[in-house]
């Protein structure tokens, strides 16, 4: 039998020079909520902003992936940061690209159609867009971070910053950088999902069906899942969806071992499109690992056709439907996260913790590791900015979900709406370092947070 013969295993890349082919002051690498409000607010300060974005649109989880229940935690009593975050739903509604979310007190934003918003903000910022380049490697001075190394149909390109942000959301420049990052285990990082939309659904059926049998929170603990809650969340309202999959592998149309497609449905619309939906939950997924996420990319757009044929045979309203599109990649909930000068803590997210460097407050929101808590009751916690400084590398900061917290703290701080809060503050703290000369360590709180004051963001 023909056997491969001994091949190497390393290969070394000669020594080339690379272009520089752009200098800026505040270099933010990745464009989802927490980098997109990052450059805004740096910009907004007066200093020049460069956003770098692997793929042709800013917008990360809201617009690459369909995720686009933004503040579907909001309620009468929820009290929030507002700032870059709420202006990402306002905008939207006033570019006709959100619909009043069904759960909530919020809107959906449509993954589209914020793809325009996103453009019109850059460019009304002055912010200077850099699409299609994935970071390779940073240039790095020592312990200083100067800049990034990007790749793209242009070949290899460096790009010199006098700060940098890092909202790749993996910690991707962080780590490459030197600083210390902590991986979730494989086998406990929460499960990623791959997002569609549906076309072709009768709005009057489907919703006469979701009256006849309303679903709860507390219908989220499934055979599959048990969640904790608050006890005021198991009465409230959720767009769940169970039962089809559930009658579905009991009748062979899904095989049994499929028993955690199960989720919630965005909006319905009187176009017949039913958007955002979060049905399929693919556990093992490391975001970290390209093998990982090509395995987990097909096998989700598998399970999400299986989960149609569900909805078509037992949903009132679905026999028609068909799907409309996936999101651009899968959607990724945990991989890396910094060890942080202060990492949060389970204990800050579920008791309303107060920092006297605070950037932002956010609702007491928890979604993730099996704890569903709801924010109704007016509580809220801060968000230090120490979580967002790394150690051992200077002129760097890590924000959105890869910031500094154990488990039940990530369950809070992933999520979009904490992450444009964190972003913020990173943006203008990068302003406010740059202006003075200091490092990210050594950045003035009372001058960030009149900054962020004058932003209109709520830190206290």
């Amino acid at each position: 039998m023909y056997s491969m013969p001994n091949l190497p295993t390393k290969f070394s890349e000669p020594a080339r020079e690379i272009d520089i082919v752009h200098h800026t002051d505040v270099l933010v690498v990745g464009s989802g909520p927490g980098g997109l409000a990052a450059a805004l607010a740096a910009a907004r300060c007066g200093v020049q902003v460069t956003l770098v974005e692997r793929f042709g649109c800013f917008g990360g989880n809201l617009t690459v992936v369909g995720v686009e229940g933004f503040a579907w935690y909001r309620h009468e009593q929820t009290v929030e940061a507002n700032g870059i975050g709420r202006e990402f739903e306002e905008r939207a509604k006033a570019m006709g690209a959100a619909v009043p979310e069904s759960q909530s007190l919020s809107y959906e934003i449509d993954s589209e159609g914020f793809k325009l918003v996103a453009d019109r903000l850059v460019e009304e910022a002055g912010i200077h867009p850099m699409l299609h380049r994935l970071f390779v490697a940073p240039i790095m001075d020592g312990d200083t971070i100067c800049g990034i190394i990007v790749e793209s149909k242009a070949g290899r390109e460096a790009i010199l910053a006098r700060r940098v942000i890092d909202a790749t959301g993996d910690a991707d420049v962080a780590q490459r950088a030197g600083a210390p990052t902590r991986t979730t285990p494989v086998e406990q990082m929460q499960a990623a999902s791959v997002m569609f939309h549906l076309a072709g659904v009768d709005k009057k059926a489907f919703l006469a069906g979701v009256r006849a049998d309303p679903q709860t929170y507390k219908d989220w603990s499934t055979g599959e899942w048990e969640i904790e809650t608050s006890g005021k969340e198991d009465a409230m309202f959720s767009p769940f969806l169970a039962k089809p999959f559930a009658q579905a592998i009991r009748d062979g149309v899904i095989p049994k071992h499929l028993n955690t497609i199960a989720g919630t449905w965005g909006a319905m619309h009187d176009t017949g499109e039913l958007t955002y939906m979060n049905l399929v939950h693919l556990a093992g997924c490391d975001g970290t690992d390209p093998d990982s996420l090509t395995r987990f990319e097909i096998e989700g757009r598998r399970q999400a056709m299986l989960a149609i044929d569900a909805l078509r045979r037992y949903t009132p309203g679905c026999a028609g439907a068909r799907l409309r599109n996936f999101g651009m990649t899968i959607g990724i909930r945990d991989t890396r996260k910094i060890d942080a000068v202060y990492n949060m803590t389970e204990n800050d997210v579920r008791n309303e913790a107060r920092f006297d460097d605070s950037v932002g407050i956010y609702p007491e929101f928890i979604d993730g590791y099996g704890v569903l808590i709801i924010p109704t009751t007016g509580r809220y916690m801060h968000v230090p900015y120490r979580c967002m400084l790394p150690r051992q590398v200077q002129n760097l900061l890590v924000t959105g979900r890869a910031i500094g917290g154990d488990r039940i703290a990530h369950a809070a701080t992933r999520n979009m709406a904490c992450c444009a809060v964190a972003g913020q503050g990173a943006g203008i703290a990068a302003a406010l370092s740059v202006k003075s000369g200091c490092d990210f360590a050594d950045v003035n709180i009372a001058a960030l947070q009149t900054e962020l004051a004058r932003q209109g963001v709520r830190y206290r």
